[in-house]
């Protein structure tokens, strides 16, 4: 220890050697503070700073998503307000929109297409050697038909049978009208109506004489009863 306060000693006549002793002494648990990096962010490599701003944008998106959501269920209650006074019905707005989709369609370039697509596949098949043979090939099967002995025999068996139907039931009415003239004709008929008038007359007769008594004026000698006589 006294040595080393002797080298220490600003008035020792060693002070000029101790810059040199400190010079040799190596330099090994001396550590310098080295600045920390930056700590990755685990969203995809990002920086501390850029996950911040991420985060605060999105937080403002979501906050105008709900402001959005509001003024969107504000305007379908003033929507429906106005077509309950228009007298409108839900069915009325399907139909509406039914139409517009179909509209919206045929407007499309898929429908606009399809139709050009579906036009050219049936030019190309009518003007087919396939098809005007199938043709060709029925228009001899009809005109064969037509002109066969059993198809003109069905149409003329069928023709006939519509005139004795059309005549039998001309006949029929006939003579159901000729029964019924007969029947008024007969004595049996004519009896029938002269009771049936008589029995009318009779009750008629009755009606209005009962209807005469009602209303004509009591006699002179006779004098009206009393049922409770004047005290």
């Amino acid at each position: 220890m006294e040595s080393a306060s002797q080298d220490i000693n600003l008035n020792s006549p060693n002070k000029g050697l101790l810059s040199d002793t400190m010079t040799d002494v190596p330099v090994d648990n001396v550590s310098t503070a080295a600045a920390p990096p930056p700590r990755a962010s685990p969203y995809n490599g990002l920086t501390e700073a850029e996950e911040e701003e991420l985060k605060s944008e999105l937080a403002k998106v979501e906050e105008e998503i709900g402001t959005l959501r509001q003024v969107l269920a504000a305007k379908e209650r003033h929507c429906g307000e106005l077509k309950r006074k228009l007298g409108l019905t839900p069915l009325d707005g399907l139909k509406q929109n039914l139409t517009k989709s179909w509209h919206d369609v045929q407007g499309s370039n898929a429908y606009v297409k399809t139709s050009e697509k579906l036009g050219e596949w049936n030019e190309k098949l009518t003007q087919s050697d396939l098809y005007l043979s199938a043709s060709s090939t029925l228009e001899d099967w009809n005109e064969k038909l037509t002109q066969s002995e059993a198809y003109k025999k069905t149409q003329e068996t069928l023709s006939q049978a519509g005139q004795k139907t059309s005549a039998a039931l001309s006949n029929v009415g006939s003579v159901l009208s000729r029964k019924f003239g007969d029947m008024r004709n007969s004595a049996t008929f004519k009896s029938f109506e002269d009771r049936v008038g008589t029995i009318k007359s009779k009750v008629v007769g009755s009606r209005e004489n009962s209807v005469d008594e009602l209303h004509s004026p009591p006699a002179s000698g006779d004098k009206p009863s009393q049922d409770n006589p004047a005290f």
